[in-house]
């Protein structure tokens, strides 16, 4: 397949609620969806074209979604880097003209699936990251107080992969914290970095396509609750000044990697003004759900028309700003949660997003509301917004 041919047929690895969402930029573009996911039960199936049931780091299953599509993208990032490159090699060898791309390619994912290694490519482009290092085995046990001293206390520590809505991260102050969090972890590779003292959390969405074409989206704050997003508020209230230092990583990040498709960065602000990294998403992100109903091209449909190789769609605001807040799941239930969603669509300017997963559990992101606001940081309209959910969900 030639590099910037449009394409209508895109594979999907992983079939969750961000897939889910992809259906109406498909649906608008004209374009296929096939889909590889573990269960029936997940949300995208309901939308998809083809339904392959596998892992999403089942390379076996991956090359069976070659088979029906001209480019595969990737929903999460849990993925077999080095066995979906061996099936890139037997791709290329392919004389079938339509052979299937992967975008992004694995050479930009690969220094984004691990943190560590997103903090070394951050350092190299000199972009704002707060001090690390890495514990690689129990064999780093003996030099585990310097390495601790050299971040200082108190400190995050964070699994190196797999980790997502808080798991896998843990705020720690002693040097004992450390080593008893890390021995409960079976002593495998993680990053330590610096805490940071933020005053708000930040998250930016950019996309690119093969040709170099980059559309930035506005800067949002996320409010967190137990370290798991509740809200996004669009735009975020911040100066220009501020606004631009996010824009800038943003794009130098994703025009370094080469990177096709929309990635999600999230950042600490202090009260000082710095601006530092947290972490890269190399897919669309919960922080972007509100470009659904208040951005003339969604983040969904931006991702399908990165990767298929059409033009990026406009990512102004069609209203002054938006309030997203994520229904997560308060208990172990198969409820439906029917009577509180039909409450929800009720709130003035609601849009009330539903992901149909069969089980609830404490945490879980179960949907969202997103409420249209016509006034631009306007601190009354926000909370109120805020508060009109939260009272029917929570």
């Amino acid at each position: 397949m030639d590099e910037y041919q449009e394409v209508n047929r895109v594979g999907v690895i992983g079939g969750g609620q961000l897939a889910w969402m992809m259906a109406d930029g498909a649906e608008a573009l004209n374009i296929e969806l096939h889909v590889q996911t573990p269960s029936y039960e997940d949300p995208a199936v309901v939308i998809a074209h083809t339904t392959l049931i596998g892992e999403v780091d089942d390379a076996t299953v991956t090359a069976q979604l070659a088979e029906h599509c001209d480019v595969i993208t990737f929903e999460n990032e849990f993925i077999d880097l080095s066995a979906l490159r061996q099936l890139a090699e037997q791709i290329e060898r392919q004389t079938d003209k339509r052979k299937a791309m992967f975008a992004p390619s694995l050479d930009a994912l690969s220094p984004l699936l691990d943190k560590y290694d997103q903090r070394l490519y951050c350092d190299r482009l000199q972009l704002p990251s707060p001090p690390f290092t890495t514990l690689q085995s129990q064999a780093d046990l003996p030099s585990l107080a310097e390495k601790v001293a050299s971040i200082g206390l108190p400190l995050a520590l964070k699994t190196r992969r797999h980790g997502y809505d808080g798991q896998g991260t843990f705020i720690l102050k002693t040097l004992a914290d450390v080593e008893a969090t890390w021995k409960q972890l079976g002593y495998q590779p993680v990053l330590l970095e610096a805490f940071v003292e933020f005053e708000k959390e930040l998250a930016i969405m950019v996309a690119r396509t093969a040709a170099g074409e980059v559309a930035v989206y506005p800067v949002v704050e996320t409010e967190q609750i137990d370290q798991v997003c509740r809200r996004v508020i669009a735009p975020a209230r911040v100066d220009s000044a501020i606004a631009e230092k996010v824009r800038a990583i943003a794009t130098t990040l994703i025009t370094h990697l080469k990177f096709v498709g929309v990635l999600g960065i999230e950042l600490f602000l202090t009260a000082q003004g710095k601006v530092t990294i947290n972490e890269i998403a190399p897919r669309t992100h919960n922080s972007g759900h509100y470009t659904l109903d208040a951005c003339v091209t969604s983040q969904f449909e931006q991702q399908l028309r990165a990767v298929s190789n059409r033009p990026l769609g406009s990512t102004d605001l069609t209203r002054a700003g938006a309030v997203m807040v994520n229904l997560l799941g308060t208990d172990s239930t198969t409820s439906d949660y029917q009577s509180k969603r039909e409450a929800l669509s009720k709130i003035p300017d609601a849009h009330v997003y539903w992901y149909g997963k069969k089980r609830s559990r404490p945490g879980r992101k179960m949907g969202h509301v997103t409420i249209l606001t016509d006034t631009p940081n306007d601190d009354e309209a926000i909370a109120k917004a805020i508060k009109a959910v939260e009272d029917l969900w929570y």
